[in-house]
């Protein structure tokens, strides 16, 4: 439910809080709204509607408030009928029978659901858990959530050990009653060995090292929403991301203008030029730019970029042909600085090459964002229009202009196209004006003139009308005619002409616009095209080389053109020359079998909407890979609900967005997935980790009773030392491990596959090669202390002290299966020094605290004592660090083994070309 919705309550529209409705409200909807309420639908202006939340179908819902026949399926709700004359008629309060699906009541709008197009009312008829989401959530709640995989591993896990412990306790008692052993005695034991031996904890531990990695992502500016993505991230072969706003700053800002006199101008990046004297506006092939300067005296000087800049101080007054006028706005912008403002600042009018005119013009009045105190409030896109107009002072029109009907930009149709009609004209004699902005080819197919608004032979010596200065007597006689002898037909060649200049523009990593506007919808004008930069992400680039070398694929899916996605792959090492791109088109024209085979080699998916988003995650999905999508808009939204890891931007995400994804990125930083990704896998690796560590704990306490028992000998350990070994095996030290800080080269390990068993061989023999030495120099110890055959309390003590400092040693082995302690650093995990320091407290409080020692039947040891159970009980440490260097030796052999064989492909290569 959204926090707060616009009601009519009075005849006075309010804004308050979603909690505060009630049945008989009505409320105002409009594009992009989440509903707060079931709704009676009416005054609906081609209404759309998502209902993917509720009845799980992605193709958008039209309303009519058309009269149904039958009951509407609403429980718990207030049955409401509007009459053909919009009269409300509200009946008793009943729980309706469901008839139909939810997808047929097209005059009711659910909680929930989201406004895609257009404008209605809707009388509230159902709110909370009364309306139809409220009776799906309480059904959700019923159901029990399924186990993760990783929670059926440990379920496994734990009931084969629990089997395991149980046949070894039990022929433990049955050979201790016929070596004649006291049933009593035999039971303690029995009894602390299960307890000991059954890890009873790992859930428990699982549950909180997973919450502890969600604090930590936390921590790192992703919020998990969902647990389970945690354990996820770890196994993620593919991340599907969308370029703007993800891996682009989605700060639009104009840089490229190319009018349909194919005139071409190119604007500094810079909002505001240091020097004052200085237009903003370069141009290139502008001859009259030119001609006029020779005439009037104007140095004009070229860069290293080829193109002209102009300066205004050196424009004399006694200029040839120029006004007082336009000598005088001339003068006032040399010494304003260009910047992006209000359009409340600019009240003068400034003149500007007259080919520039209708296209600020278009994109002002085809424009929903606004501009205030420098601060834009609407789409970055539209902004980059606005203060395009702003840097040339140029007047925004729309307050000159009623606004009659509006089509807005969807992924389907990629342009925008308002009807409008001067405020001075008649509604209903004078013919509507119709101004469109989106992706070049949607344009171009509803273009039948091309503008030639200004002619390059024209010289700037005429009068200051020639220039058509942006004001309020832009067309003579308030019309909103062009002039014929400025249009021509726009034939194909022109298209392609213009197409090729789009196509330039794409390859410099610019999103471009085309400008269009006419008083025929289907036969509108061209009046040129604009390239936005958007600049990519700081470190993005680093971050999918990084991902690039663990294994993990990024995969670009845009809707921008060809040219501009492949453009900025490339300056994200994302795509090289010769990769393979498809376009959203051909990714509908394949079938899924098709687009399996080949999505694997594909980096750039260009032209792409939401269903093909969805495609594309099925595909590779099926291709056995798991997916991580990442988006912000409301058309990601869809793809992160069908990935296996939806990623949304917390900034600039919209709420669909971040509602439908796992883990939400407060600093919308494509970076922050890496950072993700490493705690995903060091939460994995601590799992193992802490894993091993207790049943190598489990497998040592019930081999070294069991061994004691078959060799005829005393119990070594009594039962409340069990429990105490017990404690100590699930208590802050196996916790510790689970926290332990994640290594920088974990990331760099490859994803491991989401079937992948915690218990692989290599941990297994970890685990037995430590429980070995653990009963061995237990027993040892045991042997060398046990002179009579009988046990004494130092016995005991020395056996049970062994045993702790064996696990105490054991437990900082298994800090990492992989890298010596000595490089991990002994005080890198702290609340592992924390928890080893705490537990050795407690075992010195057994040994000399006396009402402990009568409790666990122990004595006092000297310090001699300690050191010789130090030396021994250190062995399995130092054994661990062994077997880590023989690996990472073998590692070292084995990889620059593969990079040299790598190096010297090419070579081979080349040797090969020449022989051919």
């Amino acid at each position: 439910m959204p926090p707060k919705c616009n009601c009519l309550r009075s005849g006075e529209m309010h804004t308050f809080l979603a909690s505060y409705l009630v049945p008989g409200d009505i409320v105002c909807l409009s594009v992009g709204d989440r509903l707060p309420a079931d709704l009676r639908l009416f005054d609906l202006v081609d209404l759309r509607m998502d209902e993917s939340s509720l009845t799980g179908e992605t193709e958008a819902v039209p309303k009519s408030p058309d009269v149904l026949c039958a009951n509407f399926p609403i429980s718990n709700m207030t049955e409401v009928q509007f009459s053909s004359t919009n009269n409300v008629n509200i009946g008793d309060n009943k729980a309706v029978e469901r008839l139909r699906g939810c997808h047929d009541l097209v005059n009711i709008g659910f909680m929930g659901t989201l406004v895609c197009s257009g404008t209605a009312k809707g009388l509230v008829i159902g709110t909370g858990e009364h309306s139809e989401f409220g009776e799906v959530f309480r059904m959700m709640h019923l159901e029990e959530a399924p186990r993760t995989p990783l929670q059926k591993s440990m379920d496994k896990l734990g009931k084969h050990l629990s089997a395991i412990s149980l046949i070894i306790i039990s022929s433990i008692v049955i050979i201790g009653l016929f070596q004649g052993r006291h049933i009593l005695e035999l039971l303690n034991i029995g009894v602390s060995l299960a307890v000991a031996a059954i890890p009873e904890g790992l859930p428990i531990v699982v549950t909180v090292t997973l919450a502890i990695g969600q604090m930590r992502m936390a921590a790192r500016n992703a919020i998990v929403r969902r647990l389970p993505a945690v354990e996820t991230l770890g196994c993620v072969n593919v991340v599907c991301s969308d370029k703007t706003g993800t891996m682009t700053k989605n700060e639009m800002t104009v840089s490229h203008i190319v009018t349909g006199s194919f005139e071409r101008y190119t604007i500094p990046i810079q909002q505001v030029n240091k020097h004052t004297d200085t237009v903003c506006l370069r141009v290139d092939n502008f001859n009259y730019i030119n001609s006029f300067a020779a005439s009037s005296g104007i140095n004009v000087t070229n860069d290293i970029t080829n193109t002209t800049t102009i300066k205004l101080n050196e424009i004399s007054s006694q200029s040839t042909g120029m006004s007082n006028r336009t000598n005088h706005h001339l003068s006032q912008m040399s010494q304003t600085n260009v910047r992006s403002a209000s359009f409340s600042e600019l009240r003068t009018p400034y003149y500007y090459p007259p080919s520039l005119d209708s296209i600020l013009q278009i994109g002002c009045i085809c424009n929903n964002a606004t501009i205030r105190n420098d601060q834009l409030f609407g789409q970055p896109t539209e902004g980059a229009l606005l203060r395009l107009a702003a840097q040339f002072h140029a007047l925004d029109e729309r307050a000159f202009y009623t606004r009659l009907q509006e089509w807005p930009f969807s992924s389907e149709s990629k342009m925008m196209i308002v009807k409008c009609v001067r405020n001075n004209q008649s509604l209903t004699s004078d013919e509507p004006v119709y101004f469109a902005k989106g992706a070049i080819d949607q344009i171009l197919n509803r273009c039948a003139f091309i503008s030639l608004a200004n002619n390059p032979t024209i010289s700037m010596q005429s009068s200051p009308s020639d220039y058509l200065p942006l004001s309020l007597n832009r067309y003579p006689n308030n019309t909103t005619t062009t002039n014929n002898n400025n249009l021509k037909p726009l034939n194909a060649e022109t298209k392609a002409e213009i197409l090729n200049e789009a196509s330039i523009l794409g390859n410099l990593g610019l999103r471009v616009l085309g400008l269009a506007k006419g008083t025929n919808s289907g036969q509108m004008i061209f009046y040129g095209l604009v390239g936005l930069i958007d600049p990519p992400r700081p470190g993005v680039d680093a971050c999918i080389r990084i991902l690039c070398e663990s294994g993990v694929r990024v995969v670009m899916i845009t809707g921008d053109a060809k040219e501009t996605a492949c453009t900025i792959g490339s300056r994200l090492s994302l795509y090289r020359p010769g990769d393979l791109c498809l376009s959203g088109e051909e990714v509908e024209r394949i079938s899924v079998e098709q687009l399996m085979s080949v999505v694997r080699n594909v980096t750039v998916f260009y032209r792409s909407g939401p269903k093909h988003k969805c495609k594309i995650v099925k595909a590779l999905q099926q291709s056995n890979l798991v997916v991580a999508m990442t988006g912000d808009g409301v058309n990601d939204a869809i793809a992160l609900k069908s990935s296996d890891i939806g990623i949304a931007m917390g900034r600039t995400g919209t709420d669909v967005c971040r509602e439908a994804s796992d883990i939400v990125l407060l600093d919308d930083n494509f970076a922050t997935i890496l950072a993700a990704m490493e705690e995903g896998k060091a939460l994995f690796h601590n799992i193992k980790n802490f894993v091993g560590f207790q049943l190598s704990t489990s497998i040592a306490a019930l081999a070294l009773i069991a061994l004691s028992t078959l060799l005829s000998l005393p119990s070594p350990l009594n039962a409340m030392q069990i429990l105490f070994i017990n404690i100590l095996m699930d208590g802050p030290p196996a916790q510790s491990l689970g926290v332990e800080p994640p290594d920088p080269h974990v990331v760099r390990q490859p994803p491991r596959r989401a079937n992948d068993s915690i218990l692989d061989g290599r941990l297994m023999f970890n685990v037995l090669t430590a429980s070995s030495i653990i009963v061995s120099g237990t027993l040892w110890i045991f042997f060398r202390e046990l002179s009579d055959n009988k046990v004494t309390p130092r016995d005991t003590t020395m056996t049970f002290t062994c045993f702790v400092l064996f696990d105490m040693f054991n437990a900082l082995s298994f800090r990492s299966q992989n890298k010596s302690v000595f490089s991990l650093g002994f005080f890198s995990n702290r609340m592992f020094v924390l928890a080893v320091g705490l537990s050795i407290f407690g075992q010195l409080l057994v040994i000399y605290f006396p009402p402990l020692q009568a409790v666990f039947q122990t004595e006092a040891l000297t310090l001699r004592d300690f050191g010789l159970l130090v030396c021994l009980t250190s062995s399995v440490f130092f054994v661990s660090e062994l077997r880590k260097l023989i690996r990472l030796r073998q590692d070292v052999y084995f990889w620059a083994t593969y990079f040299l064989s790598y190096l010297k492909l090419p070579k081979r290569v080349k040797m090969d070309n020449n022989m051919v």
